[in-house]
């Protein structure tokens, strides 16, 4: 791969801006008192600075706009076209989503008002034109034309069921920022031959990432917080409607997360609960009850998500969503089983 230096400047640019920003919010969060205190539910036994997230959305937004504006001269301008609009949408995007979710960190908004935000955030793809259009065929070549009503529900849907998924897997330090290091840098990977600004746009997402990692992976010294939460999940949601990787790779890249908020959801329901509410029936809290450590279990689901992203990158090129429903059903049992463990453990 000729451009794999360019790559790799940008995905250490990002990084370095990421990990001096951190720094930097971490000391505003202190001084504002931006912290979530212990509870129950929280592994942090002391005050814990959050908003950390805000570092990655500033670092993407800069990186990324220095890429796109700079495209031609780095060679990037190749393959497959990438409108100026769905740019706009997903550096304008990011930084919206940073602003708002950076809103709750500091006030704690109530549930209402989040979803007020995470819906202003959702609208934005589709107020650049950006959404999905077609779905794969899972019983021939070529997509499905879909009616643009329900093409504006279900770009609205991914875009919030993303935030959530994220939003619910945020719950062990490194844990939500690694998934989210690996599936951007395979919607990357899967990029590559087509879109090569693209491939570089995620790049840079992977690079924000692991920059923030530094001060995030276990013991943390500071939270990615609602902002992070909500810049990460709009950017890897707005990444795969662009790219020719589609929702489905994404979905299967993003399977730990969406799984896990499936999981939680229904148990709630059924519980005659909030989907909203709060426990410890989550994946990596189940892993934990199943004698797992706090790092072991963040590394269980690193493994989980590599492995799902390397089938991610060799269906990219064909329709075998028969193949993605299956690994999703072998994940979901398996999160059914420990389950089940965890509870004969009590």
């Amino acid at each position: 791969m000729a451009n794999a230096p360019l790559y790799l400047a940008i995905a250490a640019l990002a990084a370095v801006v990421a990990l001096v920003g951190t720094q930097l919010v971490r000391r505003v969060a202190v001084t504002f008192n931006l912290a979530d205190a212990p509870n129950e539910r929280r592994i942090n036994t002391t005050l814990m600075p959050r908003a950390g997230g805000f570092a990655v959305a500033l670092s993407f937004f800069l990186v990324g706009a220095t890429v796109t504006i700079l495209a031609a001269p780095l060679g990037l301008t190749g393959g497959t076209p990438l409108p100026t609009s769905g740019i706009a949408a997903l550096l304008l995007g990011v930084l919206l989503a940073g602003v708002i979710g950076l809103a709750d960190d500091r006030f704690d908004l109530r549930a209402r008002w989040q979803l007020a935000g995470q819906l202003v955030i959702a609208a934005v793809p589709i107020a650049f034109g950006v959404r999905i259009a077609t779905l794969s065929n899972p019983f021939g070549v070529g997509d499905l034309l879909i009616p643009d009503a329900i093409g504006l529900a279900l770009t609205l849907f991914w875009v919030l069921g993303m935030q959530n998924a994220m939003n619910f897997i945020d719950g062990l330090d490194g844990l939500s920022g690694g998934i989210a290091l690996i599936a951007a840098t395979t919607l990357g990977v899967i990029a590559l031959p087509a879109t090569p600004l693209l491939a570089a746009l995620c790049f840079a997402l992977a690079g924000a990432l692991a920059g923030f990692l530094r001060h995030n992976f276990y013991p943390a010294s500071i939270y990615m917080g609602t902002s992070g939460i909500l810049a990460v999940a709009y950017a890897l949601a707005v990444l795969s409607l662009l790219g020719t990787a589609k929702v489905v790779a994404a979905l299967l890249i993003l399977g730990v997360p969406i799984i896990d908020a499936f999981f939680v959801i229904v148990g709630r329901l059924l519980a005659g609960r909030s989907p909203y509410s709060a426990d410890k029936t989550h994946i990596h809290q189940r892993l934990i009850d199943a004698g797992l450590s706090h790092r072991g279990a963040v590394l269980a689901l690193y493994g989980v998500t590599l492995l799902l992203s390397v089938g991610a990158v060799v269906l990219a090129a064909s329709a075998a969503l028969y193949a993605f429903a299956g690994l999703l059903v072998v994940l979901g049992g398996a999160i059914v089983w420990l389950s089940r463990r965890a509870e004969r453990r009590t």
